[in-house]
């Protein structure tokens, strides 16, 4: 689970933790069928919405000690000092707007 004082970047209301979920990777073939969205594997992924305006994200959730070789590289918030992604237009922690 993230942090719990997750906010939304459109209101900036608190996040609510819902549950961390596997999203199936992949699509269904004409030919294959099911085959390679089988093969593709799935996703964890972790998924917070806000109470006030609805806004639904999704985080991905990686275990305690793995590395993942591709990842959106992160910069730190001058107002709390969280970690996030780069290209988040505010920080999703305190709503620290960048523009």
């Amino acid at each position: 689970m993230m942090n719990d004082r997750l906010k939304c970047l459109r209101c900036a209301e608190e996040m609510q933790y819902m549950d961390t979920v596997d999203f199936q990777l992949g699509r269904m073939g004409w030919l294959l069928g099911d085959l390679p969205h089988l093969l593709s594997g799935s996703m964890r992924l972790s998924v917070y919405r806000c109470p006030a305006c609805g806004k639904v994200e999704f985080f991905s959730f990686e275990p305690l000690g793995s590395e993942e070789e591709d990842h959106i590289a992160q910069t730190r918030c001058p107002r709390c000092k969280q970690m996030h992604d780069m290209d988040d237009p505010k920080c999703p922690f305190c709503g620290y707007d960048y523009r």
